[in-house]
This record gives C-alpha cells, structure tokens and sequence, in this order.
C-alpha cells in the first residue's frame, strides 16, 4: 500500500487562461500516450510479471502515473478557470461542455474518447516492456510538441518536468527489460 499526501509532485500556479493550450494538454490525459493511459498500462501488467522486482517497478511508475493524471488535470483546470462560454464556444470545448460542463472528460484534444484498446497487456513480460518503453517515448514526444506549442513559462515547466519523468520511466524499464533478457525470461 502507499500513501497519498495531498500535494502535486511538482507546484501548478498558473495565472494566466490559455484555453487553446488547455486543449492541446488534454491528450496527456485521455490521448493514447496520456497518463490515464500508462497509469492502467502499468497497473495491469504488473500481475504478469515473473518477479516481485518486475511487479514493484510497475506498481511504483504506475502510480505514479495516476499522479501525473492530476497534474495534468490541475493544468487544464488551471488554464481553463473562470472560461466564459463565448471562450468555450471559441477554442472548441463546447463539445465537452454540452455534456460534461467544466469537468474534464477523458478524451484526446480533437474530442476522440479514451478506450481501454490503448494499452497493451500481452502476458509476455518483455513484449510488455516493450510496449512500455515505447509509450514512454511517445509520451515524451507528446511533451515535446506541448512544450513548443507553450508561450506560458508557468506551463513549460510542468510540461518539462513531467517529461523528464518519461525518460526516467523508459530508463527504469530498458534496465528491467535487459535483466529479463539476460535471465532468459521470454523465450520459449
């Protein structure tokens, strides 16, 4: 078990609205490289890992994960705040108020739902290492473009901070997935 403290892993004080931002973010939370995505990724493979190393690592960045959820939540909460419906209308979030208000729906920035076919859980642990690593890099390259869309320091940094955490994620993965490798583990 873990314990939850009630803060955000890095400080979110946005003070300026940017809706179109808050848009281009919301992939980070229901796109197929988001965090929702990669938090139940991870929570669900861990079953299938030969080791208590293998499941540890994946209960750890999952959760983790769910942590990134909220940051990303408080990022589009942030950017979004005090929105009126003319700046709704204008920058597309009429869609997600007509049903949902203000509230974040999990779904990419061009309004695609979230679906659990993103995430992969093969019964393989290196096949799912694999995937895993590779969901990394795609969230990383997510960042990235967020990063250069971004004109708000208060926003960078967050988005800077949370991709580090990916390259950290795929570092922690690549070095559990070459120890399997050498163990043999996935070879029939």
């Amino acid at each position: 078990m873990w314990a939850y403290q009630k803060k955000l892993q890095y400080p979110i004080n946005i003070k300026r609205k940017n809706l179109r931002l808050a848009k281009c973010i919301l992939s980070q939370y229901g796109g197929y490289a988001g965090e929702l995505n990669a938090a139940l990724r991870y929570l669900d493979q861990r079953y299938g890992m030969p080791d208590e190393r293998g499941k540890a690592l994946l209960t750890d960045i999952g959760t983790e994960e769910l942590a990134h959820v909220e940051m990303i939540s408080t990022l589009v909460y942030q950017l979004t705040k005090d929105a009126t419906i003319e700046e709704i209308k204008q920058y597309g979030f009429d869609t997600n108020y007509t049903e949902n208000g203000k509230d974040l729906y999990a779904a990419n920035s061009n309004g695609v739902p979230y679906t659990a076919a993103y995430f992969a859980a093969t019964g393989d642990p290196i096949a799912n290492l694999s995937e895993d690593m590779a969901a990394e890099e795609k969230a990383r390259a997510v960042y990235e473009h967020l990063i250069d869309l971004s004109d708000d320091p208060d926003v960078t940094g967050v988005l800077l901070w949370l991709r580090q955490r990916e390259i950290v994620h795929f570092q922690r993965f690549k070095e559990l997935y070459d120890d399997y490798k050498k163990m043999g583990i996935g070879k029939k």
